[in-house]
């Protein structure tokens, strides 16, 4: 009775990555149940903030209106373009952003 009420009052909260973690804890209780109250409570906050990490970037790429879904695994290099795997894969890394150069 009172984890329905406790998962309806997170989802209320629009908590919902953490009733869903909640829940899942709750289904799986031998899972769980060698871990510490903070371990548990630090569960449900990282599946909280994971949650709101993806509804955000979902969000962002509707709002983006891109015509194509391109994803890095997709590029062919064998292709004639003089693409270099290993330039890519510096750029896919963002360490440029990191260090605050040009990509250009």
């Amino acid at each position: 009775m009172l984890n329905n009420e406790t998962l309806n009052n997170l989802r209320t909260l629009k908590l919902i990555g953490m009733a869903d973690a909640l829940e899942q804890q709750l289904t799986q209780p031998a899972t769980h149940e060698d871990l510490s109250f903070d371990e548990r409570i630090a569960l449900l906050v990282d599946r909280e903030v994971t949650s709101r990490k993806n509804t955000r970037t979902n969000r962002l790429i509707k709002t983006a209106k891109l015509k194509q879904r391109a994803l890095p695994e997709d590029i062919d290099y064998k292709h004639p373009r003089d693409l270099k795997k290993s330039q890519l894969a510096d750029l896919l890394s963002c360490q440029w952003i990191q260090q605050h150069n040009n990509v250009c």
